[in-house]
Parts: C-alpha cells; sequence; structure tokens
C-alpha cells in the first residue's frame, strides 16, 4: 500500500504511526502536534497529512477524535460487558468496524470486584499484553437502553422482605435484578426487562412478556429473545414469496436432468433440501476409471432476486437458526419448505455443478448450469448406509436408486483419496442430538452417528464448492470467499505450553498445516485424553468468516474455497450462485410481473462483498451461539429429574475458582466451585492447567474423568452446579486462604512466589 507523503517539517507517517502504538492514552491532532512541536501552517498541514492517512487505511479514527492503527483498538474507547467466567470480566468494543471479529479485553477492575455486570458499558484505557489486550476502567457509562432476557421469581429482599427479582437467562450473569415494575408478567413467567439506572441501583422494568418458559419451544424462544433474531416475516416479504413461488419452471434456459436418478441424502430430520448428487462412470477413454458427477444445488436465484423484500429479509437474517424445537428459516416456507426444496417426484429448478473427476479423485473440470430436476428420493442418510453395506434397496425406493448409490459410493472413493493426499485437518468432535417426543418433551440426548454416508456428501459438497470458487475466479468474477486463516503465533504458542503438560513437543519453527495437528491426533489416538486434546487444537484454530479477499480454507487445506451448496438456509450461497449467473451467463429469460427481473449479482453487490461479508459473518456467530446455548438448556432441562445423583464426567477447564466438567454423553458445563474441593488450600497452575492441593494430595486437570454430584440444573439458563460426592453441605469450612499466584517450584514439593521464593517468606510491605 503506497504511504502518504509527508513534507517539511512534518513527521512521517511511520512515526505518526509509532508515536501512536507507544501512546499510553488517547491520541488526537493536538496530542500528535505537540510531541512533535508543530505550530502554525505545520499544523494545518498535519491535518491533511492525517486525512491522506486515514483515507489510506493507515489509521482509523476513534469517537472523540482520538486515531488508533488502522484495524486496532483505540486507546480510550468504549466498552460493553459481554461475559464474565467466575472472577474475570470480559468486554468488547461497542463500535467495531475493522475487518474480522472484535476483540475481547480483560477487564482489570477497580476497586470492589463484582461491581461490573453482563451489558454494562465502561469508558476505558486499553493495553496490548502478552497476545491479547486488557483494559482498565476509567468510568462507567449510563445503561443506554439495556435489555435482558430472565424468568421473573419472588425471593426475599433487603430485611426480609418480599421482593420481585429478575433472573437472567444468560449463565454467565453474575446478578439478579430487583423488579420496578413487572407490567402485565406474573412470577415464572419469561419476560425481557429494560435496566435503569446505575451500578446497584439498576432496577429492571418488564416491558415484554414472553410467556411460559417450559412449554414447548419456550427454550429456543429464550436464545431467539436474547439473540434479537427476527423470526416474524413481515406481510411484504411474505406477499413477495407467494407471487414468487407461482414463477414458472420450463426449460428455457435450463438443462434437463429430470431423467437422471439424483437423489438427496440428508439428516433423518431435516427440514429443508438443498443439495442432490449423482454420479457415473466415464465413458470417456481419455478418463479411464474416472467419474462424472452432478451437484445439483436449489436455484434459489431464481426465486429471491436482488433488492427484493425477500433479499432485503434474507441479508437481515444472514442464514437459518436451527434449534432443536424448530428452525428459524432465512427465507418464508413457502420457499424454504417448500418450491426452493428438492423434494422427490417434483420437478424443481436446480444450478448443477457438473464435475468430471479423475480415476485419482481429483476433479479435472467443471462447469456450471441452471438446470431442471426431480429427484428419484429424498433418502436419511442412517438409510443410505444401510442400504450401501447390505446392498439392498428400501421398498419404497425407484429401482434406479440402488444402482444410484452404487455409483456414488464407487466416485466417492476416489474423492475420499484426493482428501486422504491433502490430509486436511480431521477433528472428529462429537455433535450432540436432542431427540424430542410428539409433545416437545426432551424423549433422549445423544451424540450424533458419523456414517461414512455423511463422508460421502461432505466432499460432493467439497468438490462443488471449490468448483463455484475456481469458475469464479477463471471468469474474473468477484467471490464470496469461506476464508479460514491459519492459527495466529499467539494461540500456536499457547497449545504448545499446554501440551508439554502432556510431555508432548510441539516445534514453533516447523511450517504450520494441518497435517501437522493431524500427526498430533494420531499420537493420542489411544489415549483418554483425545477428546481434550482434540478441543486444545480446536481452540487454537482461527474462526471462519466470509469475504471477497481470498486467504485459503486452512482447515481444508485448499487455496479457494466458497460455500455454493446451501443457498436456502445461507446467504453468502445466494451471492455466490448470483455471481455465478452474471460470470457464466446464465440468467433466465423472460420479465416476471412484481418481482425484480435481474437473477444475478449486480455491480452495488459486487462492490460491497467486504461489507456483506462482514454483516453475514456476525450473523453466522449469532446463530451459532444461540443454537449452542439452546441445546445446553435443553440439557439442563434433561438433568433437572436427576440433581443428588452421581453422574460421569470430565473437566474442561481450570480456573482459580473452581473447575468446569461436562456430563459425558450429554454436554452442557457446569462449575465446581473451589470452595467444595477440600479443607486444603488449592493453587491454580495456567500453563498445566491445574488445580492442586497444597501438599500434593489431590489434583484437578483438564481432561480428567470424574464422578461428580449434580447439585442444580437450570434450564432457563443453561446452567449446571456440581460438587465432589463426598463434600459436606455448604462447602469445606474453616479453610485457609488462598494464595493467588503461587505455584509449585520446579521439584513439585514446594509451593512458591512469582520469582521462585519460598511461599512462606514474608516480603516487606506484603503479608502472607
Amino acid at each position: 500500500m503506497k504511504k502518504p507523503k509527508s513534507q517539511p517539517g512534518l513527521p512521517t507517517s511511520d512515526q505518526i504511526l509509532r508515536f501512536i502504538e507507544e501512546s499510553s492514552s488517547a491520541v488526537g491532532k493536538r496530542e500528535i502536534a505537540k510531541h512533535f512541536g508543530l505550530h502554525g501552517a505545520d499544523k494545518i498541514a498535519l491535518k491533511a497529512l492525517l486525512k491522506d492517512m486515514t483515507d489510506e487505511g493507515l489509521v482509523d479514527m476513534a469517537p472523540g477524535r482520538a486515531f488508533h492503527k488502522h484495524g486496532g483498538l483505540p486507546r480510550v474507547t468504549v466498552l460493553r460487558v459481554a461475559s464474565i467466567d467466575g472472577s474475570t470480566v470480559w468486554a468488547v468494543p461497542e463500535r467495531w468496524e475493522s475487518a474480522g471479529p472484535a476483540p475481547r479485553l480483560r477487564v482489570m477492575e477497580q476497586g470492589r470486584k463484582g461491581a461490573l455486570g453482563i451489558g454494562d458499558r465502561i469508558l476505558a484505557r486499553t493495553e496490548e499484553r502478552g497476545s491479547g489486550h486488557v483494559a482498565h476502567p476509567m468510568k462507567r457509562l449510563q445503561a443506554s437502553g439495556e435489555t435482558v432476557i430472565g424468568v421473573l421469581v419472588e425471593d426475599q429482599g433487603p430485611g426480609g422482605k418480599p421482593m420481585i427479582w429478575l433472573r437472567p437467562a444468560d449463565k454467565r450473569a453474575r446478578f439478579d435484578f430487583a423488579v420496578a415494575d413487572k407490567g402485565d408478567a406474573d412470577i415464572g413467567d419469561l419476560v425481557r426487562a429494560e435496566l435503569t439506572g446505575r451500578g446497584p441501583s439498576v432496577k429492571a422494568r418488564v416491558i415484554d412478556r414472553i410467556g411460559d418458559p417450559f412449554a414447548p419451544r419456550s427454550l429456543s424462544m429464550i436464545a431467539i429473545a436474547r439473540h434479537e433474531i427476527p423470526h416474524v416475516f413481515g406481510p411484504e416479504t411474505l406477499a413477495e414469496a407467494e407471487r414468487a413461488a407461482k414463477l414458472p419452471l420450463t426449460t428455457d434456459g435450463r438443462e434437463d436432468l429430470r431423467e437422471l436418478p439424483i437423489v438427496a441424502i440428508d439428516p433423518i430430520d431435516a427440514r429443508d433440501h438443498d443439495d442432490a448428487v449423482w454420479a457415473i462412470p466415464d465413458e470417456d477413454p481419455g478418463n479411464k476409471g474416472g467419474f462424472r458427477a452432478i451437484v445439483a444445488i436449489a436455484d434459489v436465484s431464481y426465486y429471491v432476486r436482488p433488492d427484493g423484500a425477500l433479499d432485503r429479509e434474507a441479508r437481515r437474517r444472514g442464514n437459518s437458526v436451527y434449534f432443536p424445537d424448530q428452525v428459524v428459516p432465512m427465507l418464508p416456507e413457502t420457499l424454504s419448505a417448500g418450491v426452493c426444496s428438492l423434494k422427490a417426484g417434483q420437478d424443481r429448478a436446480a444450478m448443477a455443478c457438473h464435475l468430471v473427476i479423475d480415476r485419482h479423485g481429483k476433479v479435472i473440470s467443471w462447469r456450471f448450469a441452471r438446470a431442471l430436476v426431480r429427484l428419484r428420493a429424498n433418502i436419511a442418510y442412517e438409510h443410505a448406509q444401510a442400504a450401501h453395506d447390505a446392498d439392498t434397496p428400501r421398498e419404497e425406493w425407484d429401482a434406479d436408486v440402488l444402482p444410484a448409490l452404487r455409483h456414488l459410493w464407487a466416485s466417492w472413493a476416489l474423492l475420499a483419496k484426493a482428501r486422504a493426499a491433502r490430509n486436511p485437518l480431521d477433528l472428529e468432535l462429537p455433535e450432540r442430538q436432542v431427540i424430542l417426543d410428539e409433545q416437545g418433551g426432551i424423549a433422549e440426548i445423544r451424540v450424533r452417528d458419523r456414517l461414512d454416508a455423511h463422508r460421502l456428501i461432505e466432499d460432493y459438497m467439497i468438490a462443488a464448492n471449490v468448483a463455484a470458487a475456481k469458475a469464479l475466479e477463471a471468469k474474473k468474477s468477484p467471490v464470496m470467499y469461506r476464508i479460514h486463516e491459519p492459527p495466529s503465533r499467539e494461540k500456536l504458542v499457547s497449545l504448545k505450553d499446554y501440551l508439554e503438560t502432556f510431555d508432548q513437543a510441539f516445534a514453533l519453527g516447523q511450517v504450520i498445516t494441518p497435517a501437522v495437528f493431524n500427526r498430533l491426533i494420531d499420537g493420542f489416538s489411544e489415549d483418554d485424553r483425545l477428546p481434550e486434546i482434540m478441543q486444545a487444537i480446536l481452540r487454537s484454530q482461527t474462526q471462519a468468516y466470509y469475504g471477497p479477499a481470498n486467504a485459503g480454507h486452512f482447515g481444508l487445506a485448499l487455496g479457494s474455497y466458497a460455500h455454493f451448496t446451501s443457498p436456502i438456509r445461507r446467504y453468502a450461497d445466494l451471492i455466490v450462485h448470483r455471481a455465478l449467473v452474471d460470470s457464466w451467463r446464465l440468467e433466465v429469460p423472460g420479465k416476471p410481473k412484481d418481482l425484480p427481473a435481474r437473477t444475478g449479482l449486480g455491480e452495488a453487490d459486487a462492490k460491497g462483498l467486504s461489507r456483506i461479508g462482514e454483516a453475514i459473518s456476525a450473523l453466522e456467530r449469532r446463530a451459532m451461539e444461540a443454537e449452542r446455548e439452546t441445546v445446553d438448556r435443553y440439557v439442563a432441562a434433561y438433568l433437572a429429574t436427576k440433581t443428588g445423583e452421581i453422574v460421569a464426567a470430565r473437566i474442561t477447564g481450570v480456573q482459580p475458582f473452581g473447575f468446569f466438567a461436562t456430563v459425558d454423553g450429554l454436554g452442557g458445563d457446569g462449575l465446581v466451585p473451589v470452595s467444595t474441593l477440600g479443607s486444603e488450600r488449592f493453587f491454580y497452575d495456567e500453563a498445566a492447567r491445574t488445580l492442586d492441593s497444597e501438599h500434593g494430595r489431590v489434583s484437578y486437570s483438564v481432561g480428567q474423568r470424574i464422578d461428580l454430584r449434580l447439585m442444580d440444573a437450570n434450564p432457563v439458563s443453561g446452567a449446571l452446579r456440581f460438587e465432589l460426592p463426598d463434600a459436606p453441605e455448604g462447602g469445606f469450612r474453616n479453610r485457609p486462604p488462598r494464595r493467588d499466584g503461587l505455584k509449585k517450584d520446579k521439584a513439585g514439593k514446594h509451593m512458591v512466589g512469582k520469582r521462585g521464593r519460598p511461599a512462606n517468606i514474608r516480603h516487606k510491605g506484603r503479608k502472607r
């Protein structure tokens, strides 16, 4: 990037950047001029230089007209408390317009600990420390209309007087809030409330009654309300969906693929069907042993056109959100579960990706076309696997379905061979599945089976996604890439420190590829600690996102990757379809009445892909958090009838205030407070991630399997609480005080301070 020119008497842009980075306080034009001794005309020239630096993207201007390095944090800024883990408060910038996810800052609470709660706003001085950032609060700001989702409960207030309290649905919240006005809500109702006041005098005023938190679908409604996920379509959007659903389906501008035995293989409980597949041995003598395949994807771009009401709503949602009890679709059901969903025996509009696969599994050519398809069958993964294993069709299938599956499996064997050669990151992490009965109650919670049928569809989808990215690149077309960058050095250092506690070396100087992590996983394949090793590797990875600047996909070991295969549920895929329409000249003829005529991307969106990518990446993170929280709530609801019982668990995290554990086979995190661990003092070893008793009799470490007593399970927040099976009621009393900052010496025999001095030495001005 070309840097702005400096003028005589002015500092260079590098000097200004260095001053901004090294300053411990906010830096504005006045501070820069004073530091460099500028006066008169030089101050006027400085203003122009700073404008040039802003335009060039070298610096950003924060609120208050203070400058900071582009993409970085202002020295002084407004933060909002996002989460609280035990005694650690985490905050995020209230405004974050740079590319990539907003940083999380550890808040160094001043004065009384626990004074800050989730949603609190603070003006803070930020500081880069180690591999992260910390925030030093300067003052607390007005709540700014903060709202909280929670349940109304009646409990004692000051002086034993009965009061109504709002118990937040966020399990990270520290406090209940006194209710000043409950409106027409009753005790036990799930409500949305507005917080007013400051500090200890904050009060909650109910502004919306959501309903019974234990009624069917209420556990997902908590997440919908808390994350403000749009779940009701407006009349304009619904009306446009009805008009779009009536669009004619003809072969005009489309390939007719209705005679091919194309099949869709999906989860047994799938709500929509984006994709279907077909393969056959290639008859071309030049590709002996290879296959031709088609990945047919719902042609959503035919129905959802740029700048219409449907498009605006789909972009606002970003993606569908899937809960155990319902789905919040990106598109109205008229489309998502209707004309866009690829269903057997019905004519459907599709975007067809034609692939040619050689005998080594390499995709050697591709082309894209709009098509008309009529699927032979919608098959559940389990049924496809069973039919393949037994080489026997199901009774309801047409005669050509089983031969179609044989070809798909044979072609997939080649794709799997190429995948193995590529050696992408192989993290087999369990996925929890909540099974509901007809009344909406929990019938079962289990780990979803992982079958070859799943891998088969994944590899066909990956092949089509790669083809879409490369096809657009070849046409010099804009691409909405799915980007997964390599791990940062800071995260690799953290992983190295953790692996050393297992006596496992990890060289930072090596070229980091997915294969490096796969070899690490293979080394623990027979070890009970493998799940925790895989979790540690997962934590070391960056978060994938969408954008037009290709940085490859590290996890899949691919140089170019775009999401093309799920346009019913992801707006990113719809963008890719529209780009293919433009670059491959696939616009359909005709101008429908009362609908936008164009189905391609268009110039405005092509230029705005960066902004769109940032928005839909944030919406994806919101959906993932809401889905995860809701499964945790279902786990807590399932375990609520088992309080007091002993459960098999595994430690997932260790902190100075206790450790977190998850129930084997179910998931859900719960805290075991350090006060319940025994009468000895316990010390936190940050590098080893262990809690060790003073005399070394007991140690609790991440990955350790342990039996615990379930003391509480809260379905509204999803929080669990455990104790050791032999812990006395109320915890251990007369415990000696904890001595924070201590750890064992190298011999592992004595507790020492940060400088290696024995812990029983009294330092000047400080008592132990």
